[in-house]
């Protein structure tokens, strides 16, 4: 008899039990690994999202984040957490953002001083903080003229009379703001220099501060957004003089403007929401269109308009245009104000 022998090659080894099993479920996650990425994309958000604000509560930054906040949340339909992280006029918390990692959970609703503080850092002779570049805009909400105030009790009822005092005593008074070279700083600065006066600048952490500075008597003027002061105005605690934009102002109508009466500035303090650079695409047209309903959003318009801030959006393409031009402008003005302290 003979015996047939079965050859099994080297090259060639018969499965196991065990590695056909693993391999059928290799088999059957491959798909979902090519996959994964785009489909979390399009799941986003599956967790909560932060959005950071760059100042303490109670400024202009504060005031346009909460309600905001809110209506993302009910949108994207996961919770959208406000963190402040106050420092450095703003500069520690949008290097906070710019530096997170690109993937839509860290958003970052900035002022106008976002485009001021990397040039005053190379005024400076300092590294800066971050680099615009860093930041994506996604929308504007809104931009109010700074306004200029003192307390009530002062002796200053018009701007003529403030600007008087103010060249009869160079340094004798003094004005507050959110931080050097912040959207509380610069219009002062480009006041003083289109008037011909000198103010001592007492920096705070941020609007809010500021504000309790002036209504303590700690300082006797500032620049800020109407949000931030037009209930102190219509409570009788702050007198407004002056603001830094065109005609006539909703929430001040009978405020007039630096330029009306003969100073030749203009500033505006608008409030933006940003993303890390390098955002996934279908994750920045998911935010785009959140924020469009957010910015329509009554909750929002009746918050924001009750505070003194009419919603003024932009879009991704038209708000990266205008933050671009917004930072050849301020740029020129900081190297004006040159170093500051």
């Amino acid at each position: 008899m003979h015996r047939t022998l079965a050859i099994r090659t080297p090259h060639a080894p018969r499965p196991t039990r065990r590695r056909a099993a693993a391999l059928a479920i290799l088999t059957a996650l491959a798909p979902l690994t090519l996959v994964s990425p785009a489909h979390a994309q399009e799941d986003y958000p599956a967790r909560p999202v932060t959005l950071l604000v760059p100042f303490p509560p109670g400024g202009v930054a504060d005031t346009v984040a909460r309600p905001v906040a809110e209506a993302l949340g009910r949108i994207l339909k996961q919770p959208v957490v406000v963190e402040n992280r106050a420092g450095a006029g703003g500069g520690v918390g949008m290097s906070q953002a710019a530096k997170a990692k690109p993937d839509g959970y860290t958003l970052l609703l900035a002022l106008s001083s976002i485009t001021i503080l990397p040039e005053a850092d190379k005024v400076l002779g300092r590294a800066p903080m971050y680099q615009l570049n860093q930041l994506r805009p996604i929308a504007r909400f809104t931009a109010d003229p700074t306004v200029l105030v003192v307390r009530a009790d002062s002796p200053w009822k018009t701007y003529a009379e403030f600007a008087a005092y103010a060249r009869a005593r160079p340094g004798a008074l003094t004005f507050g703001s959110s931080g050097t070279y912040g959207t509380m700083h610069v219009p002062m600065e480009m006041l003083e220099a289109a008037s011909g006066t000198f103010m001592v600048h007492v920096p705070y952490t941020g609007a809010g501060p500021a504000v309790v500075g002036l209504l303590g008597s700690q300082v006797d003027s500032l620049a800020t957004g109407p949000a931030t002061i037009v209930q102190h105005v219509r409570s009788g605690r702050l007198r407004a003089l002056a603001h830094w934009g065109e005609g006539r102002l909703a929430a001040l109508p009978e405020v007039p403007s630096l330029k009306a009466l003969g100073v030749p500035v203009s500033f505006a303090q608008w409030a933006g929401l940003f993303v890390p650079a390098g955002t996934p695409e279908p994750v920045v047209l998911k935010l785009r269109e959140a924020a469009r309903q957010a910015a329509s959003d009554a909750r929002v318009t009746q918050t924001i308009g009750t505070a003194g801030s009419p919603i003024q959006y932009l879009d991704q393409p038209e708000f990266e245009k205008y933050v671009q031009a917004e930072s050849r402008v301020m740029a020129a003005a900081v190297r004006r104000i040159g170093p500051a302290q």
